[in-house]
């Protein structure tokens, strides 16, 4: 029984077969890598102080515009957790309400850290209901940049 070698047309389909495997394998993981790339823009917002409100509300919303994709958590501690309590009105008396309602839809999260409910002596109930208590708002930023890789962003 006598085995030839392998002919030049052998190579050629040989190469064709490995570079149409590359091309399968390749274009697979490039939309799968830009999935990961949209899915990873994440910013977490840290509200001190709830005369930025306005201003971290303008940033938000231009955010938003700007990266459709973009998940964004407001982080509220210190003064800042009082723009998201039941009738929280801004300098010009308008209620902060509607706008957080508009975050909220846009896929916007709030989080409002317990220790200064507790040290402020606010009643749970008072929270907005769509944002989230959290046992400490210090922690929380903590745990988002370096757990889960948000962007750190204070207006």
């Amino acid at each position: 029984m006598s085995h030839s070698p392998p002919s030049h047309r052998h190579f050629l389909m040989a190469g064709r077969l490995a570079l149409g495997l590359f091309a399968l394998v390749s274009g697979l993981s490039i939309p799968a890598q830009a999935a990961d790339a949209a899915a990873a823009t994440r910013v977490v917002y840290h509200i001190d102080d709830s005369a930025r409100a306005i201003p971290a509300i303008r940033n938000m919303t231009n955010h938003l515009k700007a990266d459709p994709g973009v998940r964004i958590v407001v982080v509220a501690l210190g003064q800042g957790v009082d723009f998201l309590l039941k009738d929280a009105k801004d300098a010009r008396g308008n209620p902060y309400e509607p706008m957080i309602d508009d975050l909220v839809m846009a896929g916007v999260e709030f989080r409002v850290c317990n220790n200064t409910l507790a040290a402020r002596h606010i009643d749970r109930a008072r929270v907005h209901p769509d944002a989230r208590v959290v046992e400490s708002g210090a922690a929380e930023i903590a745990r988002l940049q370096f757990a889960q890789g948000y962007a750190y962003f204070k207006p």
